[in-house]
This record gives structure tokens, sequence and C-alpha cells, in this order.
């Protein structure tokens, strides 16, 4: 197969908290509905499976590349036979229940096994209110959780903070955590799709009832020992590529200033634009990507240079050495 950056269609996903954000800031063709809360951009799992929209490939699934040609889309080294990783923009119109995803280990053992899910947040945009619940504060164990769940006061046992936009939050398996109303996110993820639920808000519907949660499991997948989570950020003035988070499960960089290298090093590579513009050139073919555009670079896709627009953020994630 031709190495060629593949562009996928993405999968929405459409709950009550969602907003218009996907549509009037990342420029998804969402349509008139005003509750799509995710655009899936990158995703082989179960039955939401990336289609190919550009070349010779256009109308297969990111699934059936895989059981085509793993090493061409993959890398030679990995063994896999599905793509380990998913990408995806939140639009968070309200504040989304309290979380935790397990390991690999605990998921794997699961009636229906999955991967684990480690995660990472870019913050695309924050309303002035905005916050994020990342971690424990200080001090909490099972038993202090498990009191302020029953009690419906989960709020004072978590650590939050008002991010900002171009922030990065890392969100290791088995932390804590929600994502407040008013934020715009391009998450990074184990292609999972994985979570207990441990409290949302003491809401109900139309009918009175309250959404499951999964207080037990949460609790015996919790990290009681890592602690409060902060942001991290990039060095804006900083040309070439920052890794933001470096991980077992992928490694995340940013390209905000000038242009960078990527590629050549039999792994595939995940790019998107979550600020601005940027160029792709390959040999003799160049790529415009413009706010929300993603592809994905196969393994066998030769050197690949990225240069970012002015005031423009360039995001690229592949898996660890």
């Amino acid at each position: 197969m031709t190495p060629y950056p593949l562009t996928f269609a993405p999968v929405f996903k459409q709950t009550i908290w969602g907003g218009r954000l996907l549509g009037d800031h990342l420029k998804k063709p969402i349509g008139p509905a005003t509750d799509y809360a995710e655009s899936w951009e990158v995703v082989d799992h179960g039955k939401d499976q990336s289609v190919v929209q550009n070349g010779a490939l256009a109308g297969q699934t990111l699934k059936q590349l895989i059981q085509s040609d793993a090493d061409w889309l993959l890398g030679k080294k990995t063994g896999m036979d599905s793509f380990p990783l998913l990408l995806k923009y939140l639009d968070c119109n309200r504040v989304l229940s309290v979380q935790v995803h397990p390991c690999d280990e605990y998921a794997l053992k699961m009636p229906k096994p999955d991967l684990g899910k480690t995660e990472a947040w870019y913050i695309v945009a924050a309303a002035p209110e905005s916050l994020i619940y990342a971690g424990l504060k200080k001090g909490v164990d099972s038993t202090s959780l498990h009191h302020a769940i029953k009690k419906g006061t989960t709020k004072d046992v978590l650590h939050s903070f008002h991010p900002s936009a171009g922030d990065i939050v890392f969100i290791p398996a088995g932390t804590v955590h929600a994502l407040g109303a008013g934020l715009l996110v391009a998450e990074i993820q184990q292609s999972s799709d994985t979570t207990f639920r441990l409290f949302d808000w003491n809401r109900t519907n139309a009918q009175g009832n309250s959404r499951p949660l999964h207080i037990e499991q949460g609790i015996a997948v919790t990290d009681f020992c890592s602690g409060p989570v902060t942001a991290r950020t990039s060095v804006p003035e900083l040309e070439g590529w920052q890794t933001i988070v470096s991980c077992d499960k992928f490694v995340l960089n940013l390209l905000e200033k000038g242009e960078a290298c990527t590629g050549h090093d039999d792994k595939f590579h995940i790019v998107t634009i979550p600020k601005g513009k940027a160029t792709l050139r390959f040999g003799k073919e160049i790529m415009a990507l413009s706010t929300g555009d993603t592809v994905l670079l196969p393994a066998a896709l030769p050197s690949c240079r990225v240069l970012a627009a002015e005031n423009s953020t360039v995001m690229e994630m592949h898996l660890p050495a």
C-alpha cells in the first residue's frame, strides 16, 4: 500500500451534556443538532471505527487496514492486531460525572475484557469559570472517598483548579477525575471505553432516576497514593517538538513554533490541529491542515516535516519506544 497520510470521518457521540463547540470552534460537520459531546477522530474499538476519507483506501475502516497489513500501518515491531490509541475531541457543555479508569491488568480480567485507560487532555478552550477535577486531595483514602460519595459531597475530596487554553493534564489509570462545564478538550487515550462512575453530582432525569454508579469497582481501581494532579504547560517561544507527556502508553508532543520532523521510525504518528493551521511535507507532496483536522501517518510513511503557522498548535502522538 502507498504510504500516505490518512484522514478519517469523525465518529460523533451525542449526550445531553454536549454542545456546539465541535461545530463552531473545530468546524466539525455536526449538522443542526446541539448535543454532540464527542468527536472520535481516530478509533478502532469494536463497532466504533474510523473510516478512511482520502485516496485509494477510502471507505475502509481502521480495523480493515490493520487486518490487511498491520506492519504497514502500526510498525513491524508492535505485534498488535488492533489500534492501541484513541484520539477524541470533547465539548463539555456541563460538568461530567466523577470517574476513574482501571489499569490494563484489572480491565483485561473483567467479564468483557478491555484495555485499561490512561489519558491526557489538551485544553483547547476554557470558559473563565471552568474547573477540572483531577486527583484526590492529600490524605483521602478509600474510607473517606466512599463516605463522601454516599453523602453526596464527593466534590469536597477532589483536587480542582481553573484551567487555561493550552494546558495539558495527564490522567494515569486510577486517577479520579472530572471535566467541568465550559471546556473544549482534545484527549489522547488508550483504546478503551471502560469507565467507572463514582459520582454524578446528584443529578436525576425527568423521571427522577439517576445514572448507575460503579462505586465498588471504582474504589477498587483508584490510586490513593498519587494525590492531586496539576496542569502541564509548554514553552510557546520554543521551536520544534516539545514532549509534554511521556508514559508507557503514549508520547504526546506539541509544536507551536517553527517546524519539526516526524515519522521514518517504524511507528504510526497521529497529528491533529487543535488551534490554527499547519502544513505537512512528505516527499514532493504537501498537505494543508486547519483547526480540527486530524491525520494518521502510517509507520511505513517516510520522514514528514510539519510546519506550524503563527499562533497555531500541532499535537503529535505515538507509542513509546
